[in-house]
């Protein structure tokens, strides 16, 4: 039998946190409360989580504070909670590793859905294939596989969350096409998420800053339009 996939919920209001728990109970996850930050690092160790929801509004270490120092040291996927639904805060949490933002007060069968549908992003596909270039692109310098949720660059592996590493491939796999912000959003985040285009842009920020321009290839901005993966040399 399968192990349960495990959530860490990190919420200082334990009646939200225990309403939270019982919706994903229900739905065959297993669960562990934290009503603090500095709680989390600990709890990284010993349970090991598959997915963070996370509370902005936390005492003592906010929810900044833990997605940055969680980010440091592992791709788990988390997912922001809060009141603010300023498109600051929304931007600030992504800037800093966040995989998704959810607005409180949420709606049940919402949080559930963007849960599942954040970890089958994260899970790494279990396909056998005859083809093992199926769900990879190579070029110069740099590999991205789909299959196994890796990137090799310059011969490094560069750690990266899973919305990074999917937009990366969706661009290389096209070379040379221009995508505007909005078709990125539907193919990497889905036609239901609930947010704008600023999503992309701190994402590609992100990829920038981890995978720079190539002599051959790079991330080329197309102004007012949106994105393209530039090759100038066919691999």
């Amino acid at each position: 039998m399968a192990n349960k996939q495990k959530i860490l919920i990190v919420d200082d209001d334990n009646n939200i946190a225990e309403l939270i728990s019982l919706y994903l109970t229900k739905e065959c996850y297993e669960t562990l409360i934290l009503n603090d930050g500095e709680s989390v690092s600990t709890a990284m160790e010993s349970f090991s989580p598959n997915l963070i929801l996370l509370d902005l509004m936390l005492p003592g270490i906010d929810g900044y504070q833990v997605c940055r120092e969680v980010r440091a040291k592992y791709t788990v996927p988390i997912i922001m909670l809060s009141a603010k639904g300023e498109v600051f805060d929304k931007v600030l949490g992504l800037e800093l590793g966040a995989d998704d933002y959810i607005e409180k007060p949420f709606d049940s069968k919402e949080l559930v859905a963007r849960v599942k549908a954040v970890l089958r992003r994260y899970k790494p596909a279990v396909v056998i294939s005859d083809n093992p270039d199926d769900k990879c692109v190579e070029y110069q310098d740099l590999s991205v596989n789909l299959t196994n949720y890796s990137v090799v660059y310059m011969g490094h592996t560069v750690e990266m969350p899973p919305k990074e590493l999917e937009l990366l491939y969706f661009l290389a796999s096209s070379p040379n096409h221009v995508f505007t912000r909005e078709q990125l959003l539907d193919q990497i985040w889905g036609y239901e998420y609930i947010g704008d285009t600023r999503t992309v842009d701190v994402h590609i920020k992100r990829l920038r800053e981890k995978i720079k321009d190539h002599a051959n290839w790079k991330i080329s901005t197309i102004w007012g339009i949106g994105y393209k993966f530039e090759v100038r040399s066919q691999p």
